[in-house]
């Protein structure tokens, strides 16, 4: 029998840890000899216990800092983790290589989760886009309508790796129960405080589970640019209007991009037209099928983070969530839309429609108002039967 492969992940306490579940943990033919870690201070040193390594891993894996990694002799050098430049990630490639390794990146078919319930996910090209605002919309959404929304959220696991296998947030209590940090706070209570339960831990497949138990619909609140450790029945990915050039730049927020069921343009108030044109063309390069529909950002009342979490009334300048449902057409994956009234009446119809999940058709709010370079009235096309003449408003980007 030959030896097994010696390898080494590259992370930043994340996506790493899921690849190793996903890909490694009971691959007899390899050997993961040591997590890297980057980005987030403290995590090198530690130990990924043997609880979660798995019987192969009787005394569990160290973490140790990325700049060793070529000493430990690896056969394979496996990055994962997100929001790095294109090149970045080819100099680690370089240092693998020069190693006399294999340089890998895991893929979405490798490490995606599949649910029995639909998925929504949302995720961005770059950190710093407003996705986790968004996703609290999206959940809004759903739960206005009476369906039970499950909110998994990128794992941020920086205490003990054994006892965040799987964490339910129900109540701010609960927060204090897991001494969870400032940036989990702050990505956790907002969903919290609007009445959700938030989902996350190390071990995404026990996390999916569990939220499955509870919920009608699960919601995928994605970390930094990476794309879903589920795989999605539909996609929204943030573009960050400010930052064009960012949207082919960075790993893996380019891949996320070019994934999209539908892209969204966030803070295209504060740019001027032409940019906002050029930037939208430079997104539909990368992603020629999915519907492009920019969006006005504002600060929220109290003095908290800016985005879309404010109810639109008349005169405000906003996006709404249906849009997106309506652009996309449930179409992720063969997915088609199972009827319905269209009224905005009810949950959504959660059943399962061969050859995949179906969601019943939910009615589009509008962008509002007219005249600053934003789209008012009028939805998007229907691309199954799109010949070119649908009724769109003209605006940048926002037919399909």
């Amino acid at each position: 029998m030959s030896p097994r492969r010696r390898v080494v992940i590259l992370g930043a306490a994340g996506r790493d840890f899921h690849v190793f579940n996903t890909v490694f943990r009971d691959d007899p033919r390899s050997e993961v000899v040591a997590f890297t870690a980057a980005q987030i201070p403290g995590i090198a040193g530690r130990r990924y216990p043997a609880a979660l390594a798995g019987a192969n891993y009787p005394g569990g894996i160290p973490i140790l800092p990325e700049e060793s990694f070529p000493a430990l002799a690896p056969d394979e050098v496996v990055f994962a983790y997100s929001d790095v430049t294109h090149a970045e990630v080819m100099h680690l490639a370089s240092r693998a290589l020069a190693a006399g390794a294999d340089f890998r990146l895991c893929g979405p078919r490798a490490t995606m989760l599949e649910s029995r319930l639909p998925v929504v996910a949302v995720c961005a090209v770059r950190t710093g886009c407003g996705k986790s605002l968004v996703s609290r919309e999206v959940a809004a959404f759903f739960r206005a309508r009476g369906a039970r929304v499950a909110v998994i959220r990128h794992p941020m696991p920086y205490g003990d790796l054994a006892s965040q296998a799987v964490q339910r947030f129900a109540s701010l209590p609960d927060l204090d129960a897991a001494a969870c940090t400032l940036e989990e706070r702050e990505e956790y209570e907002p969903h919290i405080v609007a009445g959700g339960v938030v989902f996350s831990g190390v071990d995404m497949a026990r996390v999916l589970a569990a939220a499955e138990a509870e919920a009608d619909i699960v919601l995928w609140d994605g970390g930094n640019n990476d794309f879903p450790f589920l795989r999605p029945d539909l996609l929204l990915v943030l573009a960050d209007a400010r930052r064009p050039g960012h949207e082919s730049g960075y790993h893996p927020g380019e891949a996320t991009l070019r994934m999209a069921d539908v892209v969204l343009v966030a803070k295209a108030d504060t740019v001027p037209a032409d940019a906002l044109a050029r930037h939208v063309a430079a997104l539909r390069s990368l992603n020629p099928a999915a519907p492009i529909l920019p969006f006005a950002s504002w600060p929220l009342a109290a003095g908290r983070s800016g985005g879309v979490g404010r109810q639109a009334r008349a005169g405000d300048r906003g996006w709404a969530v249906a849009d997106a449902w309506r652009a996309a057409g449930w179409r992720r994956r063969g997915c088609r839309e199972s009827g319905g009234s269209g009224r905005d009446s009810g949950p959504p119809a959660l059943r399962r429609a061969p050859p995949c999940r179906a969601v019943r058709r939910l009615p589009a709010y509008r962008l509002r108002p007219a005249g600053d370079g934003l789209c008012a009235g009028g939805p998007v096309r229907d691309r199954r039967n799109d010949s070119g003449g649908g009724r769109g408003c003209g605006a940048v980007g926002h037919a399909g």
